[in-house]
């Protein structure tokens, strides 16, 4: 082992993990630490996310280098999906913000950082905690309480977990991750954090993170939720997706929520939730890039940079006539985004109009829907009603979330896992010392 001997771990999270090579494997998403009765607790290995989104566990005695900005590893790794074990703690996903007391009576602190050691013996333990002191009675609602580091002994508590856990510095870790990963990161956590850290989020953020989640997780978040809170959140997430999770809750919890929406937002969930879910009319979003005929290129333009709008809706946006918010006057056609990128900025979105693409009735069969979006290579297509009014879009993205099996995650993970059992590499111990597999690999 080089470089490091002694890392914070906050500074850990997104750092790349290379191989001997300098082949990226993948990001460091959480170290796994073993919290035991006596002695410091030891560091056992990393939480590394690898592409398609896995994590996997990564054995410290496979590490050879901790450094600024990368992690070496030997080059083997296990691809089986991390499994936390009973007696193992997430560093930045349990620890962080958890509360303790310091020996010496000096009053409660909250752990915002977390020191690992290399000691000589090759073992990684936890030796100093990076915590903050609570603020004093009278202080301003923007002071904070004084900062120190203390010796892991120096604290009491560090295997109770809090009666009420924040989540800042968690996020503050992960605020630069996108919306999936992070959905990951909180897939992976025990019920009662999942909703400490839901309740440190923005509504936006908590959104965005929601429709990334398997429904059982969607439903356990938002009726953790107090009702008001929820009811934010439904409006800030797309129409269809709040309109998937309605519909996975009791009727009366639903009723409820709806009610509590803005008029404006639960009008476009309300209609959604007339159709049947397989059906254009079930899958489709109400809130495609809709423009007017005589708006010109530069605003169409302007309007699909938006960054929070997904690629699919990006691709294409649709021109009718006022008003301009589904369902809309008469649907013209849709203007795509490699001909606009052709064209004057100048000129009007009209003139560079596909009248022709292909549209869908809201109850067309999702069967319909996939058949047109795979025979024309369409991202997307719009849903027009009997007066040929705009009343939303199917997206691929739409179509994927509906015939995919909602256990397709755990599938791929099954088959990944077989793979990996072939290939796994040896459990022989790496060193004197008796050591116990894990997935197939050592652990240190």
């Amino acid at each position: 082992m080089s470089a490091s001997t002694r890392v914070f771990v906050a500074r850990l999270a997104g750092t790349a993990v290379f191989d001997p090579i300098g082949d990226q494997v993948g990001r460091v998403r959480d170290v796994v630490v073993l919290v035991r009765a006596k002695g410091a607790p030891r560091a056992v290995g990393l939480v590394v996310e690898v592409p398609g989104r896995r994590r996997v566990f990564l054995p410290l005695t496979r590490v050879t280098s901790i450094d600024a900005g990368q992690v070496i590893s030997t080059g083997l790794v296990n691809m089986r999906r991390f499994e936390q074990r009973a007696m193992e703690s997430l560093v930045l996903g349990e620890l962080l913000d958890r509360r303790v007391q310091l020996k010496d009576g000096s009053g409660e602190v909250t752990i915002e950082d977390v020191s690992i050691a290399r000691q000589r013996t090759g073992d990684w333990l936890v030796d100093q905690l990076f915590v903050r002191r609570r603020s004093g009675r009278g202080a301003g609602p923007f002071r904070r309480g004084s900062t120190l580091t203390v010796p892991v002994d120096a604290v009491q508590d560090l295997t109770t977990r809090s009666a009420s856990q924040g989540a800042a510095r968690l996020l503050e870790a992960y605020e630069d991750m996108r919306a999936a990963d992070l959905a990951d990161v909180i897939r992976d956590l025990g019920a009662a954090r999942r909703l400490e850290v839901a309740g440190a989020l923005t509504d936006e953020r908590l959104a965005d993170v929601l429709e990334e989640l398997p429904e059982d997780a969607q439903v356990a978040i938002l009726s953790g939720l107090d009702r008001d809170r929820a009811a934010d959140v439904l409006e800030a997430m797309e129409p269809d997706d709040a309109a998937d999770l309605l519909n996975e809750l009791p009727v009366e919890q639903a009723a409820q929520l709806l009610n509590l929406m803005e008029p404006e937002e639960a009008a476009d969930v309300r209609r959604l939730l007339e159709y049947a879910e397989d059906t254009a009319g079930g899958l489709m979003t109400t809130e495609p890039v809709i423009l007017g005929a005589d708006d010109t290129i530069a605003t169409a333009l302007a309007s699909i940079r938006r960054a929070e709008l997904p690629p699919a809706l990006a691709s294409m946006v649709f021109v009718v006539r006022p008003p301009l918010e589904t369902p809309t006057g008469r649907f013209l056609g849709v203007a795509h985004f490699q001909r606009l990128l052709r064209e004057p900025p100048h000129a009007a979105v009209a003139s560079v109009l596909d009248t022709e693409t292909e549209w869908l009735t809201p109850d067309a069969s999702v069967g319909q829907v996939t058949r047109l979006l795979a025979a024309y290579d369409l991202l997307a297509l719009p849903v027009l009603d009997a007066q040929r009014r705009l009343l939303g879009v199917v997206t691929v993205d739409d179509v994927l979330d509906h015939i995919l099996p909602d256990n397709w995650r755990g599938s791929d993970d099954e088959r990944m896992e077989a793979i990996a059992a072939q290939s796994a590499p040896s459990s022989r111990p790496e060193s004197g010392r008796q050591q116990s597999g894990r997935r197939g690999v050592t652990r240190g």
